[in-house]
C-alpha cells in the first residue's frame, strides 16, 4: 500500500526536486526530505515556492524564449 502511494506521488510530482538534484549534484531523496522538514518548520510556506518552481519548469521554454530587442528589428 505504501509503495503504491509513493509510486503515485513520484509519478505525479512536477520534477522540481529532481531538477534541483541534477543541478546541485545531490541525491533527490535528501532534497525531498529537506523540503518536507522545511515545510513543517515554516508552516507550509515552501509549498508555495515549490508550486512556483513547478510552474516555471513546466513553462521554461516560454521563459527562455529570447525576445528581439529594438535594435534587432
Amino acid at each position: 500500500m505504501i509503495d503504491k502511494i509513493q509510486g503515485f506521488f513520484e509519478k505525479q510530482a512536477f520534477g522540481v526536486c529532481e531538477w534541483w538534484g541534477e543541478k546541485l549534484n545531490m541525491e533527490i531523496g535528501q532534497i525531498r526530505l529537506s523540503f518536507i522538514y522545511l515545510s513543517f518548520l515554516t508552516f507550509g510556506s515552501p509549498i508555495v515556492i515549490y508550486l512556483v518552481m513547478a510552474f516555471i519548469l513546466k513553462h521554461k521554454y516560454w521563459f527562455k524564449r529570447r525576445q528581439p530587442t529594438i535594435w534587432e528589428l
